[in-house]
């Protein structure tokens, strides 16, 4: 059974920082593609970072030069690292792990975290 977890969201002060991490479990961690995407209110989920097997990274134009994408294959992890913080930040923040394969795509979603950006 796949899983991701994340932890580490909480509520912050503007211009703060917060580290998520996102633990993988049921799959071949090394071989995915890892994603941090958000949803806030009212809104479509959007990507904020990915980061591929091979340790190349995306980001959105919203975050970029703030948030830092990473990854450590020995623990099965992926990290955010967000500076800057902005209201505008606040959301729902989810963990994906993706790959396509030759004979079928595969497409993980964690359960969620809460990043609140508020004085």
């Amino acid at each position: 059974q796949v899983q991701l977890v994340e932890s580490g969201g909480g509520l912050v002060q503007p211009g703060g920082s917060l580290r998520l991490s996102c633990a993988g479990s049921g799959i071949i961690f090394g071989t995915y593609t890892m994603g941090w995407y958000r949803q806030a209110p009212g809104k479509q989920r959007e990507l904020v970072a990915s980061i591929t097997s091979l340790g190349r990274t995306n980001y959105g134009d919203s975050v970029k030069g703030r948030f830092t994408i990473s990854r450590d294959n020995a623990k099965n992890t992926v990290s955010l690292q967000m500076n800057s913080l902005k209201p505008e930040d606040t959301a729902v923040y989810y963990c994906n792990a993706k790959k396509t394969t030759a004979w079928a795509p595969y497409d993980y979603w964690g359960q969620g975290t809460q990043v609140t950006v508020s004085s």
